[in-house]
C-alpha cells in the first residue's frame, strides 16, 4: 500500500476510537482485520461511516445475492480493483443463479459485452445498469426504464446505491493500492471493442 497500515489490532486510546475499531471488528467476524480496514482506520470516524453504510449494503438489502454481486463486481472489472474483484467475485458464483449455469461469469468478466450471453433479464439490466453508472454516471432514460420495469422502487435504490458505494470502494481501494493488487490482473481475458456511447450495450 501507499501508506503503512496501521497496527493491527490497532493501539487506539481514545475511548471513541476503540469503539469504532469494535464495531469494524464486529461486522468483520472472524475472518479479522482486512487490509481495508487497517487503511481506514488512520481515520477512524471515516472508518465509522464506512462500516456503516458498507455493512447495510452487504447484508441489510432486499437484493438476492447474484444482483448484488453483479452490482458490485462492474464497478471493480472497469476499475481494475482487482482486490475488490477477487473477494466478490466467488460470492457471485456461489449464488444460486451461477451455481446453476457456470457460463453466466463469462458475461460478467467482459469488460465491454454486447449480448446478455445467459445472464437473464434482472441480471443483464443490473449489469448494464452498472456500466452505465461506473463510466458515464448519468444512466440513459431507456435503460432506467428497463430497469425500473423489472424491479420495485426499493430494489432500484438498492441497486443504485450498491453500484455507487462500490464505486467509492474501487476508487479508494486503486488510489492507495489496498492489498497491493493494482498490478495483478487477474488471467481471464476481457473483451475489448471499440467504445461507443448506446442506450442499449453502453459501450463506452
Amino acid at each position: 500500500m501507499r501508506l503503512p497500515y496501521v497496527d493491527n489490532p490497532p493501539n487506539f486510546t481514545s475511548e471513541d476510537d476503540k469503539q469504532v475499531l469494535e464495531r469494524v471488528k464486529a461486522r468483520r467476524g472472524e475472518r479479522g482485520l482486512l487490509p481495508l480496514d487497517l487503511a481506514l482506520l488512520h481515520a477512524p470516524k471515516v472508518a465509522d461511516g464506512w462500516n456503516s453504510l458498507l455493512g447495510a449494503i452487504r447484508t441489510k438489502t432486499s437484493l438476492p445475492s447474484n444482483i448484488r454481486e453483479i452490482a458490485i463486481c462492474r464497478p471493480a472489472l472497469i476499475n481494475q480493483a482487482w482486490f475488490e474483484w477477487m473477494h466478490h467475485v466467488p460470492l457471485l458464483e456461489e449464488s444460486d443463479s451461477f451455481k446453476s449455469d457456470s457460463s453466466k461469469i463469462q458475461t460478467v468478466q467482459e469488460l465491454h459485452p454486447t449480448s446478455a450471453g445467459s445472464l437473464d433479464d434482472k441480471e443483464w439490466a443490473t449489469l448494464r445498469y452498472a456500466d452505465a453508472m461506473t463510466r458515464e454516471v448519468a444512466v440513459p432514460q431507456s435503460l432506467f426504464d428497463e430497469v425500473r420495469k423489472l424491479f420495485s422502487e426499493q430494489e432500484v435504490v438498492e441497486i443504485t446505491a450498491t453500484v455507487a458505494s462500490y464505486n467509492l470502494v474501487s476508487r479508494f481501494l486503486v488510489a492507495l493500492d489496498v492489498g497491493e493488487q493494482n498490478d495483478k490482473k487477474p488471467e481471464f481475458e476481457t473483451k475489448v471493442t471499440n467504445p461507443t456511447k448506446t442506450d442499449g450495450n453502453i459501450q463506452s
